[in-house]
């Protein structure tokens, strides 16, 4: 590389340190000191938090994350294809189709298993109380 081209970047950099470094002083010199007791808990909207924040979550969040995701994929190529229409002509839209053939019959299958399916089999059923009362 030239150094025509690499003194901008060094301004740049330079320029960045500084204003981060600018923020952080200024912040340590103008900011307020707490001490109250809740100032190192964590902060959820003025709400005081109560139990753990280690919850464990069913697996079937994870499994409609991935899917989101794997669908939010499809869209992204979706519209890739869409931008190139006219110069890929009836391949590109054909290999579209195919494409699209295989994500639906995915999904089908993940319904089919229930992987979306986010309660246990006979949730649904009231329970029984104890002493026969309904």
């Amino acid at each position: 590389m030239s150094h025509d081209i690499l003194w901008p970047l060094a301004v740049y950099l330079g320029a960045v340190v500084a204003l981060v470094g600018a923020m952080v002083a200024l912040s340590a010199l103008l900011g307020q000191r707490h001490r109250e007791h809740a100032t190192g808990e964590s902060y959820e909207s003025g709400i005081v938090p109560t139990g753990s924040a280690r919850l464990r979550f069913g697996v079937g969040f994870y499994v409609v994350a991935l899917l989101f995701v794997i669908f939010d994929l499809e869209a992204a190529f979706v519209i890739a294809w869409a931008v190139s229409a006219r110069r890929t002509g009836i391949g590109g839209y054909l290999g579209l189709l195919l494409f699209l053939l295989i994500l639906v019959v995915g999904l089908v299958y993940e319904l089919r298993i229930g992987a979306l399916a986010m309660t246990t089999r006979g949730a649904g059923r009231p329970r029984e109380q104890p002493g026969g009362a309904k």
